[in-house]
């Protein structure tokens, strides 16, 4: 009988952008609206669709191999896995998510100390009890099943509430007070599933192929021609050109460079790769960076 891993990955707001970071990972996944169960270019690997929420305790207790979670839910459930690796990506944007500690903007409430005798709703209930005690507070922390901003301003006194960039909450009219934890996605094992020789290589591979094409969001390839006599100063002048290949060109005098650069320098650096000489300047996206 070949070998499976069941690896979990995320359904709800994290599904969409996990299964673009699989593709570009080479691992094609094809989701059907009847199923939690995706069809994957990949015989060794059995993809389970389940809620973020849940995904560290069917890795801890087992039911999956290794999955992909928000570290926050990892914090949430107190969940004993083994973290594999960082993986830096969200629903939206480059930004790790935030629970943050919010009111409503003429709320008279200005730190956490002011939420004694309160109460909060929230999805994060573990965590916010944690951070109340921390701080020394009393205060009623409720389960919140959604809609938790509207509740700030009729039901409860205070949410702590997941946020990117904290339009949501400002189009709720509702001001951030302090941030409880920042999370960003882990990939995540079943420590007997890591300790296995035939697993772990393959959830390594998993990693390395998915950090590499994260790697590469960023980054984009630079070709051009460059004469000889220009290289050096090419060089000097554009330090952005780390260990750059040089290769000869049929044409005598003539070299071809190739690089990897940051894609948020490539429009101050094209026109400083012109004016020293290059010439033939292709800019090209990437799938994968693997150091």
């Amino acid at each position: 009988m070949a070998k499976k891993l069941r690896f979990g990955l995320p359904k709800g707001s994290l599904q969409e952008a996990t299964i673009q970071r699989m593709a570009k990972a080479g691992f094609a996944i094809q989701v059907s609206e009847r199923s939690y169960t995706p069809y994957v270019d990949d015989s060794e690997l059995e993809v389970r669709l389940i809620r973020a929420q849940e995904i560290s305790r069917y890795v801890e207790h087992g039911y999956l191999d290794c999955g992909i979670t928000g570290h926050d839910w990892i914090v949430e459930n107190g969940s004993d896995v083994h973290e594999v690796c960082e993986l830096r990506f969200s629903k939206a944007t480059r930004q790790p998510a935030r629970w943050v500690l919010a009111v409503p903007e003429n709320s008279p409430i200005k730190t956490v100390k002011d939420l004694q005798g309160k109460r909060i709703a929230t999805e994060v209930v573990n965590l916010t009890k944690k951070y109340l005690r921390k701080h020394g507070v009393s205060a009623e922390v409720e389960f919140s099943w959604g809609a938790t901003e509207v509740k700030a301003h009729e039901l409860v006194d205070a949410i702590v509430e997941l946020t990117e960039t904290g339009s949501s909450l400002r189009a709720h009219n509702l001001r951030i007070v302090d941030t409880l934890l920042v999370s960003t996605p882990r990939l995540i094992a079943n420590r007997s599933a890591w300790r296995d020789k035939w697993k772990r290589q393959k959830i390594e591979t998993l990693a390395l192929l998915l950090k590499g094409a994260l790697e590469a969001e960023a980054k984009v390839g630079l070709k051009m021609n460059v004469a000889e006599k220009n290289l050096q100063k090419l060089l000097a002048d554009l330090p952005a050109l780390r260990r750059p290949t040089i290769s000869s060109l049929s044409q005598k005098g003539w070299v071809a460079v190739e690089t990897v650069i940051d894609e948020h320098i490539v429009r101050e650096i094209i026109p400083k790769l012109k004016a020293a000489g290059a010439e033939g300047i292709i800019e090209y996206p990437l799938n994968k960076v693997v150091y």
